[in-house]
């Protein structure tokens, strides 16, 4: 009776399992989605030295007097800033790793103690 009403252990742990397995997927498409943007951070940093260096070229080479450093600092300010969000993204993916393991290691013990209770 208690099962047919929703409650008692061994509901609670169907609801358990049930649970991680919905949360699975969603960790592991989150944690791809964060390993991408990861990705193209670094792309666009390495991009913005290659552009910081190119005004650099062009300022040393120009022959009338081109003050071009404001955008260099402009650019290097926007890479500090790409290099914190990729620090952010790399703590937040660490995270959604571990949350992955422990997802996995409670399906697994929760599995095992299913199994033994005979359900």
């Amino acid at each position: 009776a208690k099962m047919a009403a929703g409650s008692g252990p061994g509901a609670r742990e169907l609801f358990a399992e049930g649970l991680l397995q919905f949360l699975r997927p969603a960790v592991r498409q989150l944690d791809r989605h964060v390993h991408s943007v990861r990705e193209s951070q670094v792309e666009l940093r390495e991009h913005i030295d290659s552009l910081a260096r190119e005004l650099c070229r062009i300022n040393e080479d120009q022959k009338v007097a081109l003050d071009l450093d404001p955008y260099v600092k402009k650019l290097l300010n926007a890479r500090r800033r790409v290099v914190l969000v990729n620090n952010i993204l790399q703590n937040a993916q660490e995270r959604l790793r571990r949350l992955n393991h422990s997802v996995a290691k409670e399906t697994v013990r929760r599995r095992a103690m299913l199994e033994a209770g005979g359900y």
